[in-house]
């Protein structure tokens, strides 16, 4: 049986290109993940970066729900602390009344942003991410069927289907606890990947979400005809990244014949270190990227992030992964 996979998009804005052509380039592809067999279409909060158009992402998932049919569609994730959790919960609770049985609320303890725009989105830095376990607790209340005097409406009783989502050691050990399933950066911050999950599968305890742990691999794809095509695409997201760590955010950069004449050398090697969980290549190449990243992580799901400048090539690496992805799961891991 093969394992599930599903898609994390940041409405990527390139170069030569606006947030209105972002926004519909990501409903013409949650449309074809759906044709497709993808299981989830994943969206993530991200602020006062010019290459990203999720920012609101409760009004992009509804953008994208309203246009599919059957897919899940989600958040990956909401950065809780920037939120007060009954908001979250009137917001994802409506979603959830509009579209029953297909709302995933992913969250993240992580501000999204940097300092300044963390402030203007009047979050408290010096209290809010450790206030997580409880932000958390209030807003399963609000979801849940007694949430007390206070009620979210929508959202009392809808129990929307809650994820933790992290590249680090806190979130791993939150979710084993409460029982939740868990999600793992990996397409960014793969550093403690196999701790992380060591840690949620060692101290999972069963709720009345889950029996036995569950977790999702984030990783990037790269996919196209041959090996050569995909790494001239990769490299749009290795300029972003290097941009992106060294304090220059922008949008998203078309790709280059040779990295090296375009990101400094440490630079660069800085962005192959997050960037490393990536399958990049031809269906076959990717194939055997997958299988390897499956069996090393033992994942439930893996999500598939996808930075790429031209969207008829994006599509193309997409449909790509589908047809590579319906051939990996643990039959093919025995072979």
């Amino acid at each position: 049986m093969q394992i599930p996979y599903s898609i994390l998009d940041l409405t990527p804005i390139a170069e030569n290109s606006n947030a209105s052509e972002a926004l519909a380039n990501t409903l013409d592809l949650a449309r074809r993940a759906e044709d497709w067999g993808y299981h989830r279409y994943w969206l993530a909060e991200h602020h006062s970066m010019p290459g990203v158009a999720s920012a609101a992402t409760a009004v992009v998932i509804g953008h994208v729900a309203g246009g599919t049919k059957t897919i899940r569609v989600g958040a990956g994730g909401i950065m809780l602390p920037n939120h007060a959790p009954l908001v979250i919960a009137e917001q994802f609770g409506t979603l959830e009344t509009l579209y029953p049985g297909r709302i995933d609320l992913g969250l993240g303890r992580a501000p999204g942003t940097d300092q300044k725009t963390a402030a203007a989105l009047r979050r408290d830095l010096a209290g809010n991410a450790e206030s997580f376990p409880n932000d958390l607790e209030e807003l399963q209340r609000y979801l849940s069927d007694n949430p007390g005097p206070i009620q979210a409406v929508p959202g009392t009783g809808t129990k929307v289907p809650i994820w933790l989502l992290g590249s680090s050691l806190f979130s791993a050990q939150l979710a084993a606890v409460k029982g939740l399933p868990y999600a793992f950066a990996a397409h960014f911050a793969p550093a403690q990947l196999h701790q992380a999950l060591r840690v949620y599968r060692g101290l999972f305890q069963p709720s009345d979400v889950l029996e036995k742990p569950y977790a999702m691999v984030a990783m990037n794809l790269y996919a196209a005809e041959t090996d050569e095509e995909a790494r001239y695409l990769f490299t749009s997201v290795q300029q972003m990244f290097a941009a992106l760590r060294f304090g220059n955010p922008g949008r998203l950069p078309p790709p280059v014949k040779d990295i090296r004449s375009k990101v400094h050398p440490l630079h660069l090697e800085a962005a192959q270190r997050a960037l490393s969980y990536s399958a990049v290549g031809s269906p076959e190449t990717v194939q055997k990227q997958l299988e390897q990243i499956v069996e090393e992580t033992q994942a439930d799901e893996i999500i598939l992030a996808s930075h790429i400048y031209d969207p008829q090539a994006r599509l193309r690496s997409y449909e790509i992964g589908a047809q590579v992805c319906g051939r990996v799961g643990p039959e093919s891991l025995r072979v």
